[in-house]
């Protein structure tokens, strides 16, 4: 019954809107054709389906789970979804809220009816005007077709990686990522790893309109233009097709002829485009973008004007993965490290700000890496040399430039990195920094930085099959690319090791990581306690007081709110004796001179946590103080100093100040909570006892 009412709604696409959905109702009468798109308008922000939680469940939006949502299509009040990763599945959500299977169930390659058909890593989605839905199969090769009765055919494609024009099974694609449908059912495709648009004719026939033999930035006509990843499309109302130029950070346009332009962005001048992987496109030629590198949703005018509408470093998508434009003009957002989908919105005037509930839970199950390192022996003992929450800085002489995102453990230099875990790649840009410091490789939720990616120290490809080394015109090695669907086991060989000397492991998207050290690996213990090196209040100016009377700080009641800092650090078992490392939480207490809690201080002030990474660029100053940081990164010395009256836990930040003038004279004692992951407490040199005065 669920499919024949479904059938129906599709049907309806081109009819009449439906006087009420799931997601509008209809005010007022509407007027004849869509008004002009508003611009510069601020999105709110609702939940449509998932909790955060990966994983197969359907039903109502807070039962439904999915494991990798990216595209996302809209046609008769009903919104379908590819859901990747493990589930490869396409789902739709009928008007009652609900979100049903409407075809896939496990990983592979089949046509069939419902359940009975099979996709791998299903990305970008579409509908045409009879209801019908193309779906870019990226780790087949191929676009698959759905009828409005959920029966799977192949249009194109033979689950083959390569290029080639042809009918129907003859033809080959290398990984597409994106769909749209013209009006004339022609189905156009981003042949991601091709660098190509390709179209399928009615009657079946692929042939490529723009886009050469390797990736790069030129506007021309047919195969003298490049692109660099093309990830998604949408038709424009002029008729020319929108390009989501994912490695070029553009919005590029293709006409129907093949002549390639750049509306917004590309390699000169400042970057206005992050990422660019999903796009959307209204009736007036209004674009919206998610990017991949930002978190954000963005408005793209005709004139080229980009304003944000929904993402921001506080409150970003993990991943940006599908949009889709609804018939009054909101937005649907599929996030897909978010395991989310989203409703935006205009956010109407007056009404209070919203704090949206974005990015995936904490309380998502670890990768299963069973106690394994990424380097060999994996069930062996590594040293740890860095930990989540760590000052860093960069090699222009700013020790506090950010906030270390992973876990980091020394090897040497050429040694082969293995895969710690299971893992499926889900970005279309898993790879980054070819030859510098920071080159890596995003594997599902873990993230391998310093190394060779697929590249041994010779740079010699390590498995050619999955990773694929891409050469620039004279021959030189330009980027090893890994496309979206291709999985690795525990063991697999990533790379090598590059000159820094370790590997760092981040868990969780960019804004979201979580604290690596939890993973839980073999032979691992931390039974050494922090120590304190000193704790100081400093004044507004940063200078730190120093008057002392009867052994204690002298402190002016009335002289203004004080920072408090504590220079701590941390070692874990069988490190070398000069490997500092950071702690995990720190906060304080205030105490009467004998030693008693102050009330609101009967437990300590927990200010500082690293359990997961706040988003923000300017965390690492709020919280470290200055003088903050690592010898290889500016600093004389490595050195942790901890400002506790400011705020970093749970993603947040936030700045504060000690108010003594909150408390009478006389004889007080700061006594300073400093605890590493597994629990170590620091026990001496934690107290600083004061004197506060009236003058």
């Amino acid at each position: 019954m669920d499919r024949k009412h479904w059938a129906v709604a599709v049907a309806a696409v081109t009819g009449a809107a439906l006087a009420a959905t799931f997601l509008w109702a209809p005010r007022a009468p509407e007027p004849v054709g869509p008004g002009p798109t508003p611009l510069g308008w601020q999105a709110r922000i609702d939940l449509l389906g998932g909790d955060g939680l990966a994983g197969e469940n359907t039903g109502s939006a807070a039962q439904t789970r999915f494991s990798d949502p990216w595209g996302v299509a809209i046609g008769g009040g009903v919104v379908f979804v590819a859901d990747a990763g493990d589930n490869n599945r396409i789902l739709y959500r009928w008007l009652d809220g609900r979100f049903r299977l409407l075809a896939g169930s496990g990983e592979g390659f089949a046509d069939g009816r419902g359940a009975a058909a099979a996709f791998h890593t299903p990305s970008g989605i579409a509908l045409d005007r009879h209801g019908n839905l193309y779906v870019a199969d990226t780790g087949n090769h191929a676009i698959r077709k759905v009828t409005p009765h959920g029966e799977v055919s192949t249009l194109a494609g033979n689950g083959t990686p390569g290029f080639a024009d042809g009918t129907g099974r003859q033809a080959r694609f290398n990984g597409p990522m994106g769909v749209a449908v013209g009006a004339d059912d022609r189905v156009y495709v981003a042949d991601t790893w091709n660098d190509r648009i390709r179209v399928i004719g009615p009657d079946g026939q692929v042939s490529t309109l723009a886009g050469g033999d390797r990736p790069g930035w030129v506007d021309g006509a047919g195969a003298q233009a490049r692109f660099d990843t093309p990830t998604d499309l949408a038709l424009a109302p002029d008729g020319s097709l929108w390009v989501a130029d994912l490695q070029n950070n553009a919005l590029r346009s293709v006409t129907p002829d093949g002549k390639v332009t750049t509306r917004v962005g590309g390699g000169d001048g400042e970057r206005v485009l992050w990422g660019p992987m999903t796009l959307a496109v209204t009736h007036d030629g209004v674009a919206y973008v998610g990017e991949r590198s930002s978190g954000r949703v963005v408005q793209v005018s005709p004139h080229g004007h980009v304003v944000a509408v929904a993402g921001n470093e506080t409150h970003r998508f993990a991943r940006p993965a599908g949009l889709a434009l609804a018939p009054d003009g909101s937005l649907l957002l599929a996030d897909a490290d978010g395991y989310r989908l989203h409703h935006l919105q205009r956010q109407l005037a007056g009404t209070a700000p919203q704090v949206p509930l974005l990015g995936p839970s904490p309380d998502n199950p670890l990768p299963a890496n069973q106690g394994r390192w990424p380097l060999a022996p994996q069930t062996g003992w590594h040293e740890v040399t860095g930990t989540l929450g760590e000052v860093r800085g960069n090699f222009s002489g700013e020790s506090r430039h950010h906030l270390h995102s992973g876990f980091d453990v020394r090897g040497d230099v050429g040694q082969t990195v293995l895969a710690i875990a299971a893992g499926k790649v889900s970005s279309p840009a898993a790879t980054w920094t070819l030859g510098g410091q920071a080159e890596g490789f995003s594997l599902d939720t873990l993230d391998y930085l310093h190394m060779k990616v697929g590249r041994d120290a010779a740079n010699r490809p390590l498995d050619a099959a999955r990773f694929q080394l891409v050469n620039d015109d004279n021959g030189r090695l330009e980027r090893v690319r890994v496309r979206r669907g291709t999985r690795f086991q525990p063991g697999d060989a990533l790379g090598s090791i590059n000159s820094q000397a370790h590997v760092h492991l981040a868990v969780g998207p960019s804004g979201y990581e979580r604290n690596a050290v939890r993973l839980g690996f073999a032979n691992y213990a931390d039974r050494v306690a922090p120590r304190i090196d000193d704790i100081a209040l400093l004044d507004a100016n940063d200078r730190r007081l120093r008057d002392m009377v009867d052994g204690r700080l002298r402190v002016a009641r009335e002289g203004g709110g004080l920072q408090l800092v504590v220079e701590a650090w941390d070692q874990v078992d069988h490190n070398l004796p000069r490997r500092r490392l950071g702690l995990y939480a720190l906060g304080y207490q205030i105490l009467d001179a004998a030693g008693r809690p102050l009330p609101g201080y009967e437990q300590p002030r927990m200010n500082i946590e690293f359990n997961r990474m706040p988003p923000q660029r300017e965390a690492v100053k709020v919280a470290y103080a200055a003088d903050s940081g690592i010898t290889v990164h500016g600093s004389a010395s490595t050195r942790f100093r901890y400002v506790l009256t400011n705020t970093v836990r749970d993603g947040e930040l936030a700045s504060g100040l000690w108010q003594p003038a909150e408390l009478p004279a006389g004889d007080y004692i700061i006594r300073i909570s400093a605890s590493d992951y597994s629990g170590n407490q620091a026990r001496e040199g934690r107290e600083l006892p004061l004197r506060l005065t009236d003058s």
